[in-house]
């Protein structure tokens, strides 16, 4: 391996030892992908960064080690890192502005590129993601980013007491304390780039960001915009009458909630083609069919996003394995025929964002390699 793709490798492995995770392929298409968006100056900095926010400062006392660079040129370089969506900022709850490192995927360096994506990076991008999923499968334990909450409609008002806050989208929408965002889908805006129209819906802005250093990051990176709660309702309610899928990151907090459809959502196709997708989604609720109510009309074939429905003698029967219980087909029953029904045993969520990747780590470091990355962090130490 030459020196200028050393570099991009270095940055590989680096990414992949976050929580999200990139792996290495066989073709080293995720080389060419890093170099798209990372000059070899920019992966030499994002090399230095931690998962941990850091000041400026502890960060030139690290990077001028290796580089000649004065604070101020580090602050410029970084800050245009992170207009260009390829590392993080960080202000909510610190005295003074944060960077660190960004994970590839799962509301990280690969989704920051809505807006401004070509036709090449695409490309690559979605043969990288073949190829990994024709390698070796993640753990069986592995926490899915997303988890599935259902559309309140769908739930009886004497029953919507009962729902738990975290599985609740309007309350996660009215009680978030910061600014909301949106953004535009990036896998929506991906199959555009190839005239792949979405049969679902014309729903692009359908990303909310409700984390305040969420919201903020995607706005100041020029990819998203300031919105009411009462916009974010109304997005809300343009998702429900196009049968979109609600999910929230994987946290009582989420920062992000993406209305999500089976044409274009790169998590939902992948689980349309396993066997048995229902084992994929983190939910609380299932659906059950009263066939004496059925009248055959079919709207909740049209709006399952996960083909769990299907016509048989003029009855909709429902595929347990394939439904996520989004509660978008109840909403659309005519006739009551449809019930959405609480699991026996609930999934909490862990608190948030932090905890959630603290747990995705354990799943791949396990106990000694958490106890080894825990006292990283209490020394300062870049992790």
């Amino acid at each position: 391996m030459n020196e200028a793709d050393k570099i991009y490798r270095d940055l590989q492995q680096a990414l992949d030892r976050l929580p999200g995770g990139f792996r290495a392929t066989t073709s080293g298409i995720e080389l060419r992908i890093l170099k798209r968006l990372f000059t070899p100056e920019e992966a030499e900095i994002a090399l230095e960064l931690s998962m941990k926010p850091e000041t400026l400062e502890r960060i030139h006392r690290r990077i001028r080690r290796k580089k000649a660079i004065s604070p101020g040129e580090l602050r410029d370089r970084l800050e245009q890192m992170v207009r260009k969506g390829i590392i993080l900022a960080h202000e909510e709850g610190f005295p003074e502005r944060r960077y660190s490192a960004a994970a590839f995927s799962t509301g990280g360096i690969m989704n920051f590129q809505v807006n401004r994506l070509s036709p090449e990076l695409m490309q690559d991008f979605r043969r990288y993601q073949e190829e990994v999923r024709a390698g070796q499968q993640p753990p069986a334990k592995r926490l899915p980013p997303l988890r599935t909450v259902p559309v309140m409609q769908s739930i009886p008002h004497a029953e919507r007491q009962r729902i738990s806050h975290y599985d609740d989208v309007r309350k996660i929408i009215e009680n978030t304390p910061g600014k909301i965002a949106v953004t535009s889908c990036i896998c929506r805006q991906g199959r555009e780039l190839f005239g792949e129209k979405c049969t679902k819906t014309d729903l692009m802005e359908a990303c909310l960001m409700i984390g305040a250093d969420h919201a903020r990051r995607h706005v100041e990176m020029g990819i998203g915009r300031y919105i009411t709660k009462e916009e974010a309702l109304g997005i809300l309610e343009r998702a429900r009458k196009a049968g979109l899928v609600i999910q929230p990151e994987s946290s009582q907090r989420p920062e992000a909630i993406c209305l999500c459809c089976g044409d274009c959502c790169v998590f939902l196709k992948a689980a349309k083609s396993l066997p048995r997708p229902a084992d994929m989604f983190l939910s609380n609720f299932y659906v059950q069919l009263d066939e004496n109510l059925c009248n055959g009309c079919g709207l909740c074939v049209e709006h399952c996003q996960l083909e769990a429905r299907f016509m048989e003698n003029g009855v909709a029967r429902i595929k347990p394995e394939r439904c996520c219980g989004c509660g978008n087909c109840v909403v659309v029953c005519p006739t009551g025929a449809n019930r959405l029904l609480k699991k026996e045993k609930e999934y909490v969520p862990v608190k948030d964002k932090h905890a959630y990747n603290m747990e995705l780590l354990s799943g791949r470091l396990g106990r000694w390699g958490m106890l080894k990355l825990k006292a990283r962090m209490l020394l300062g130490m870049k992790v």
